[in-house]
């Protein structure tokens, strides 16, 4: 049987880069079957740039002030997804609003983490910390993380795969955003984009398709 070919991968971010690190490790264990072409970040000091330069993978600052308006960072976000023959648009936590037109170009091709089991906890200013914040101050006896597609709202697109930790009593918002990170986004958000790159998720009816076998 002939092999697939390797999808082209394009990661947005905006700060440290943990889940564009966990994506990169799967790669390297020829766990996904695909290949990161560019990285595209909001912020010129996100670390991510240094995982990305390190490993001579084309790094791109796409900063919103630097910009007349959002159209216009986004098409040249989009430029930047076309010059890569772009399959998937990864966001390992792109903290920025995509226009309609960047997703509309990819339907069902630009997935998110979200670090909360959506629909709870997610929308306008649950974003990094500030999550897991309120998913202690309203009491949870569970939390974790969500892959899902996104649309043209925050967080309400079509969810694909989700991953629970236990919300300990001595929880603090650091300690609940390290063991999701590490006990979930690092294995949930690599699993999903090998799916992906296997051709093994698909919508239909508006309805996930989502096979676990390959």
């Amino acid at each position: 049987m002939e092999a697939k070919r390797k999808k082209n991968l394009a990661v947005l971010v905006s700060g440290g880069g943990s889940n564009f690190a966990a994506i990169l490790g799967a790669i390297d264990r020829g766990e996904i079957n695909g290949e990161v072409k560019a990285v595209i970040s909001s912020n010129a000091q996100a670390y991510a740039l240094t995982r990305a330069r390190d490993r001579g993978i084309p790094a791109y600052v796409c900063a919103r002030g630097d910009y007349e308006d959002l159209p216009a960072r986004d098409r040249e976000i989009l430029r930047i997804l076309k010059q890569y023959d772009t399959d998937y648009v990864l966001l390992a936590g792109y903290l920025g609003i995509m226009s309609p037109f960047l997703l509309e170009e990819y339907p069902y091709r630009v997935i998110n983490i979200h670090p909360a089991l959506l629909p709870k906890f997610g929308g306008k200013g649950f974003f990094g910390i500030h999550v897991h914040e309120a998913v202690l101050a309203a009491g949870e006896s569970e939390s974790g993380a969500t892959v899902h597609f996104v649309d043209y709202e925050t967080d309400t697109g079509l969810i694909i795969a989700q991953g629970k930790v236990k919300v300990e009593k001595d929880d603090t918002p650091q300690t609940l955003q390290s063991r999701i990170l590490d006990n979930v986004e690092h294995k949930l958000f690599p699993k999903v984009v090998a799916a992906l790159c296997d051709d093994r998720i698909t919508v239909q009816n508006g309805k996930v398709i989502y096979s676990e076998e390959k």
